[in-house]
């Protein structure tokens, strides 16, 4: 028997319907007179919108930024009510949405965790129980009694989501949630997601931005897009259909060689990147496993002495695969202003079909000191004939291929076994 049951859902919300009280007596005073006053376009940020989720289920909700999800995530709380349809849930819910909105900053630690806690529906003696384990998880024993207005916002995440993970319900919504504190808080926050998931069986609803994080915890996927579900399915096959989907986007769009962080110190700055095929000729793709070049132009600007050049990949949500540098390959000596083109060939680009981008960094050869930096510089869209990461059958994990060979033996006697030292 399922725990929700979405039927028909639908939340509209009309466009600029908050007005000041000035325009909103004059609206009045023009009624009264017999005058028509133009409604103001609705918008559907759900629409008809049907789904239903079974006890111990992991669902991840993806989609671009308005598609609708954390509007779905407060229908299913019942922080919002829809305008037409129902939601039907059984059993407990805690929602992790906008953790930590309700601490009072004149409040110590340990005031607002019983605050939170009896707000989201934890009685005093469970309170009680579990606040030794809610301040240790949080790391706040030595900060518990300080108003939280002298908290940094990185403690004020840690202490809610703390408290919000402790509560003993059925169903668990998360909603962005996951990437709080310092890198080693967020591994301990991923770590209880999974024990609530995999040891505890909870039903859990996971929106995130993180598809690689989404596709690990979930079992389902569903992909919303402009208020519907365009696809409801195996996390696999609806993040590589989402996955495709932004691939897409990206390499359509055009991102100009000025698009990222870019950081320099005057003396160097970067003119242009071009990217050739094979042949030589100008590419805007790259087949997978065919070599590449890339050749970017920099302006010197006042003398740089023994720089030392480094070229990287990374994907599209910054994800660093891999980096070359120039040391012992290129020995330029000191460069004086002017213009000068790199050259940084691939032998059989490795990385799957999808979009990638380019880094490039510029360093003193003596003390390593950077003068150049620059993140997302130009997309490199790679493609492949054979390979298809958003059809089912065709899904390679990870991004570069392997080159590899598999071999099996069978009946193996004991003594060959031993003497190889299997």
């Amino acid at each position: 028997m399922p725990v929700i049951e979405v039927n028909h859902l639908t939340k509209e919300y009309r466009l600029g319907a908050l007005q000041g009280i000035k325009q909103t007596l004059l609206n009045t005073a023009s009624r009264l007179t017999g005058k028509t006053i133009p409604e103001r376009p609705l918008f559907k940020a759900l629409d008809d919108v049907n789904f239903s989720i079974e006890q111990g289920e992991v669902v991840g909700i993806i989609g671009h930024n308005g598609a609708g999800k954390s509007t779905l995530l407060k229908m299913l709380a019942k922080i919002s009510t829809p305008t037409r349809g129902s939601v039907k849930v059984t059993g407990r819910i805690a929602p992790l949405i906008e953790v930590g909105a309700g601490f009072v900053p004149d409040f110590t630690g340990r005031e607002n965790v019983y605050l939170n806690a009896a707000i989201l529906g934890m009685s005093r003696r469970e309170i009680d129980k579990k606040f030794d384990e809610i301040v240790d998880f949080a790391e706040m024993s030595e900060f518990i009694d300080t108003p939280v207005k002298r908290y940094s916002s990185g403690m004020q995440v840690k202490l809610a989501f703390a408290v919000a993970t402790s509560i003993e319900s059925e169903i668990l919504i998360v909603d962005e949630v996951l990437a709080v504190g310092d890198l080693a808080f967020q591994r301990k926050c991923f770590d209880r997601m999974e024990d609530l998931i995999k040891r505890q069986g909870r039903t859990v609803l996971l929106v995130s931005h993180n598809i690689r994080q989404v596709e690990r915890l979930c079992t389902r996927v569903l992909l919303m897009n402009h208020g519907m579900i365009a696809q409801d399915g195996a996390s696999k096959d609806v993040c590589n259909t989402f996955y495709a989907a932004s691939d897409k986007q990206i390499h359509e769009s055009k991102i100009s060689a000025f698009s990222g962080r870019s950081e320099s110190g005057g003396d160097i700055e970067l003119e242009s990147v071009t990217m050739l095929d094979a042949s030589g000729k100008h590419a805007t793709s790259v087949e997978h496993l065919q070599d590449i070049e890339f050749q970017i132009k920099y302006r010197v600007k006042n003398a740089v002495p023994d720089p030392i050049f480094g070229i990287g990949i990374h994907t599209t949500d910054f994800l660093y695969l891999a980096t070359s540098q120039s040391l012992g390959e290129l020995k330029p000596g000191t460069l004086s202003p002017g213009i000068y083109v790199l050259s940084y060939k691939v032998r059989k680009f490795p990385f799957l079909p999808g979009v990638y981008s380019l880094r490039l960094g510029v360093a003193l050869g003596v003390s390593f000191q950077p003068v150049y930096y620059s993140e997302n510089v130009m997309p490199i869209h790679v493609v492949s004939g054979s390979i298809n990461r958003a059809v089912t059958g065709h899904i390679n994990e990870g991004f570069v291929s392997l080159e590899a060979t598999w071999a099996i033996e069978t009946g193996l006697s004991a003594e060959k076994l031993s003497s190889s030292g299997i």
